[in-house]
């Protein structure tokens, strides 16, 4: 029995050092679930699966040849779970949706678990490296890699001094965005014309420099311009 208490707190150990560091990079960078979050998931994970693996010490009594047990019916419930923890750090801010990659880096958190509570410790270290360079070395990969940008962009003028719509193609394309698709209206007070656009682009610091064109141009009304991401 005393072996048996060494193992479970060998899985337990392992299981709270794997979520610690995984958490450690997400409350770094400022993520709702960081630090603790991570940790337990790992955690609740690993004590989870070590209920199935122990089966037999919490069924005393009962003859070995009875018990059935299904490992993975357990893994299944937890990554269920995991799901609605998941969904709780996605959230939409504007247009953009953020907390995609805590969702994610919550549900290999579980799965590392999992292992940990099994005892599969080489794959289980192994994903914590991994997950940890993804979170990290990707990151930096990212921000140098060549993208295109989405901004929804609002124009609005007065109704009987707006600006034609080749005038705005020419301004806009030249600070290096072109218009994916545009849309025209007439505000309900009738005193407003506006365009409403998606503009593709490239070069994320040309933004700042349309907002300072559109702040000093004395014909436009009112302008939004927000920038889509995850």
């Amino acid at each position: 029995m005393e072996s048996d208490y060494a193992a479970i707190a060998v899985h337990l150990l392992g299981a709270l050092a794997a979520g610690a560091a995984i958490g450690l990079e997400r409350s770094y960078h400022a993520r709702p679930a960081g630090f603790r979050t991570h940790t337990l998931v790992c955690l609740s994970s690993s004590l989870l699966m070590l209920v199935t693996l122990y089966q037999s010490t919490w069924l005393p009594g009962m003859p070995a040849e009875t018990i059935r047990t299904d490992p993975t019916r357990m893994a299944q419930g937890i990554m269920t779970g995991i799901g609605f923890l998941g969904a709780g750090v996605i959230f939409k801010e504007g247009l953009s949706v953020r907390g995609l990659t805590t969702a994610a880096s919550i549900w290999m958190t579980a799965a590392i678990g999992v292992l940990m509570g099994i005892g599969f410790y080489l794959p289980a270290v192994l994903a914590t490296a991994l997950t940890l360079g993804i979170l990290s070395l990707f990151r930096w990969i990212e921000r140098r890699m060549p993208s295109q940008i989405f901004v929804h962009h609002h124009l609005r003028f007065d109704r009987d001094d707006a600006v034609p719509e080749a005038e705005v193609r020419s301004m806009l394309e030249g600070h290096g965005f072109r218009i994916a698709n545009i849309s025209y209206r007439v505000l309900d007070d009738g005193c407003s014309f506006e365009y409403r656009m998606v503009l593709r682009g490239t070069q994320t610091d040309s933004l700042p420099r349309l907002v300072d064109e559109l702040r000093a141009w004395k014909r436009v009304k009112s302008f939004q311009l927000s920038p889509t991401g995850d």
